[in-house]
């Protein structure tokens, strides 16, 4: 038993809960009134659209690409749904079923033409902001009220951002690593000749994989103007870090389709308590950013050394 508990393997699954738990001891120690559920919830109001965004991420990451246009679009669909979705509720829908098929098509030019994923996306992250620009010159707009309702649910004993984000990790940990089409689409990262001499197509499996990204970036978006009530093409300037953060911290690599979900989710609300464990050391704003890359560097440096162990 003991010899499992200190294996490499454990220890490399354990480290993002043990991160997260260690952040959340040393919040409790500085400010002991955040222990309660307004305490827990106002610290982790904004964990669901990190989230999803990181879960994005992590789709893109399985298939050895890197999507540095996350952010921005996770600000188009904000602003969609500020505006679109709350005025016209067809025309809305039917503009983010065109992002989340514009994700797909993204998928399939990058396989089809052998492009580096970083410059392709980082050339989209401009076409995004463009759109949001254009659809929302200025922040503004308005939530719809059933986004903000579902934002704003209060439940017994565990607030909602917690419960949220760990029924998203747990449905995309069932689907991605315990079904039959989720081993084809971790091996068309892992080993992609193989999926291809089994049959498999690997332009489909790339255009689902950026296609479910596109997905969880529209959820992000909604799920950001259901806490703030109101839009700006910036809004989610950020999270494209912060999702590559999320999915490094709970134990995702950029190559072999090595991913977690469940593990991504602890990563993002690692991220999220970061940010408010910082404020109460009294750190300034333009500091957290270092200080969170300072934080994912420890990480990965424990992370290095239990490789190194197991090799």
């Amino acid at each position: 038993m003991l010899a499992q508990l200190t294996s490499p393997k454990f220890l490399r699954a354990a480290l993002p809960a043990a991160s997260f738990t260690i952040l959340l001891a040393a919040i409790f120690y500085v400010q002991p009134r955040a222990m309660s559920y307004f305490g827990m919830n106002l610290m982790l109001q904004y964990t669901v659209p990190i989230a999803l965004a990181t879960i994005a991420q992590m789709f893109i990451i399985t298939v050895n690409d890197l999507d540095l246009s996350i952010g921005a679009f996770v600000g188009l669909t904000a602003c969609i749904g500020a505006t679109l979705l709350a005025d016209t509720p067809v025309l809305g829908v039917l503009a983010l079923t065109a992002c989340v098929a514009a994700y797909a098509g993204l998928g399939a030019l990058i396989h089809w033409r052998n492009l580096p994923s970083i410059v392709v996306t980082l050339g989209m992250s401009f076409v995004w902001l463009g759109i949001a620009v254009l659809i929302l010159p200025t922040p503004g707009g308005t939530a719809p009220g059933w986004v903000k309702a579902i934002m704003g649910l209060k439940i017994p004993y565990v607030p909602f951002p917690i419960v949220a984000a760990i029924a998203v990790g747990l449905v995309v940990h069932v689907a991605l690593m315990r079904s039959s089409y989720g081993a084809v689409l971790r091996g068309a990262g892992g080993n992609p000749k193989a999926i291809g001499r089994a049959g498999w197509s690997l332009l489909k499996t790339k255009m689902v994989m950026f296609g479910a990204a596109g997905f969880f970036g529209v959820l992000s978006g909604l799920s950001l103007i259901g806490l703030t009530s109101a839009a700006d093409a910036h809004i989610a300037d950020r999270y494209t870090l912060y999702a590559i953060a999320g999915v490094i911290l709970g134990g995702g690599e950029f190559v072999g389709g090595r991913v977690s979900p469940i593990g991504a989710v602890i990563g993002a609300l690692t991220l999220a308590l970061t940010g408010s464990f910082l404020t109460f050391l009294r750190i300034s704003p333009d500091w957290q950013i270092g200080a969170q890359g300072g934080i994912l560097i420890l990480v990965l440096a424990l992370r290095a050394l239990i490789n190194r162990r197991e090799g």
